[in-house]
């Protein structure tokens, strides 16, 4: 499945459940869907926290698809082409140095 596909599938299971509608309790701003990002690649952490292994894949898998399901709709409220942007910052990364020791 493409990134576009996915957030197609995002889309609709958004506008399923009316969360774009303007009376929704959980209205769909940017704002929002930043914090609930944010929130979700915490829980990301908490996998990890006090061990360097988690104890369950399939739990990490559903954490995982939440920051992938929050960025596909950031992106797409906030016009940005996630394709493009993450090709122009992996070749901006490319002429970056963080280690003294690596290949210029």
């Amino acid at each position: 499945m493409t990134l576009q596909e996915l957030t197609q599938a995002m889309h609709e299971f958004v506008s399923a459940k009316g969360w774009y509608q303007s009376d929704s309790k959980r209205p769909q701003t940017p704002r929002n869907i930043a914090i609930s990002l944010s929130l979700e690649a915490n829980e990301v952490l908490e996998h990890y926290q006090w061990k360097d292994q988690t104890g369950d894949v399939d739990e990490l898998a559903g954490e995982l698809a939440d920051v992938t399901l929050y960025l596909l709709q950031l992106a797409q409220i906030t016009g940005i082409d996630l394709e493009k942007a993450v090709l122009a910052k992996l070749n901006q990364n490319y002429g970056r140095f963080w280690d003294s020791n690596e290949v210029k």
